[in-house]
């Protein structure tokens, strides 16, 4: 299915939020022109050589794109990128530094004029509306740096240690706001005929992804506390060792889930009505002492043997995969998910 079919879109863009918006478009239908630098062309080209020589995060964000290498910093090329813009394109992306759209003059208000049902998006750190820039607005921003001012870090990690998360997801976060933004924008255009500026902000994107912990800590509240890969306020829900050496994840969300666990699982059914354990505040509360009761009741089954008796109650469990495990996973291997597509270095 390809709904954006006869769409083109021109994106100058580099790393990850607005490649990872752009590949979205490309994968259904859309034609996107991805204007590089001449020489070294997107950055993260150069990440590193994982991929048969190419880069893992370029490849994972590029896929079905044309390129086009232009020195958009030299008169004529700039006056290029602006008829190719004028004439061809239906959406423009970029993810330049801010005021550098309108430097090129490829912003919105530059192109609106000539192009009054152009959809125009930009994405940057914290914002690029002049009308509200913020004391940000020209604060250099990277993943990592955003998932930092979002309060992400703050509750990721042990509580010993903050984390980061292991994938960029602030980067992600903008790039899937930009996305669904620009594909309102165009059923927009279906019904008035008129392009659209859309304006993400990267911190903006994190912040509504963070709405859990924030209204977790309304009004002063504590914050949920670091558990590390362990849910911070649901109980049991998270890793578990097993007697061969082995871990399984589990989650409970419900009193007839704990019951079940404890008589299908545990074979502890007294321990479903222990006063200490009754509801998820009070499992949360006691954690250490409940983790050390599961963790030796486990400790004479092999994973395989706990999964069964999760499955067999009911209970939510997943294996603990790396990345071999899920290049092999069964469910996305018989649903045919992966698709060979052809690159500079081969298929």
């Amino acid at each position: 299915m390809q709904p954006l079919k006869g769409l083109t879109v021109v994106a100058l863009e580099h790393a990850i939020a607005a490649p990872f918006a752009t590949r979205q478009l490309a994968d259904l239908g859309a034609r996107v022109i991805k204007i590089e630098r001449p020489g070294v062309g997107d950055f993260a080209r150069g990440y590193d050589q994982r991929v048969r020589g190419l880069a893992s995060h370029f490849v994972w964000t590029n896929r079905s794109k044309e390129s086009l290498t232009l020195d958009v910093k030299h008169p004529e090329a700039a006056a290029l990128l602006q008829r190719l813009i004028v004439e061809k394109a239906d959406v423009v992306v970029q993810n330049l530094a801010p005021g550098a759209a309108e430097r090129l003059g490829v912003s919105y208000e530059a192109l609106k004029g000539r192009r009054p049902d152009l959809v125009v998006c930009g994405i940057s750190g914290y914002g690029d509306d002049p009308a509200a820039p913020g004391p940000y607005r020209d604060k250099k921003a990277y993943d990592l740096l955003i998932q930092s001012e979002s309060g992400f870090v703050s509750i990721t990690g042990t509580p010993d240690e903050p984390s980061k998360a292991g994938l960029s997801i602030a980067d992600i976060a903008a790039g899937m706001y930009a996305y669904s933004n620009i594909l309102a924008a165009l059923m927009q255009r279906k019904i008035d005929g008129q392009g659209r500026r859309i304006d993400i902000s990267m911190l903006e994107a994190m912040s509504e992804w963070m709405g859990y912990p924030l209204y977790y800590a309304f009004d002063g509240a504590p914050p949920p506390p670091r558990a590390g890969a362990a849910h911070a306020t649901i109980y049991p829900y998270g890793p578990f060792p097993t007697g061969d050496g082995k871990t399984v994840m589990l989650g409970l969300q419900n009193e007839r889930e704990w019951q079940q666990f404890c008589d299908k699982v545990l074979l502890q059914p007294a321990l479903a009505h222990d006063e200490r354990f009754v509801g998820n505040a009070r499992r949360s509360s006691q954690r250490d002492a409940l983790r050390a009761l599961i963790v030796e009741a486990f400790s004479t089954l092999t994973a395989e043997q706990v999964s069964t008796r999760l499955e067999a109650a009911q209970i939510a469990s997943a294996e603990v995969r790396d990345m071999a495990g899920l290049w092999a996973h069964p469910q996305l291997a018989s649903r045919n998910r992966w698709r060979e597509v052809d690159t500079s270095a081969g298929p």
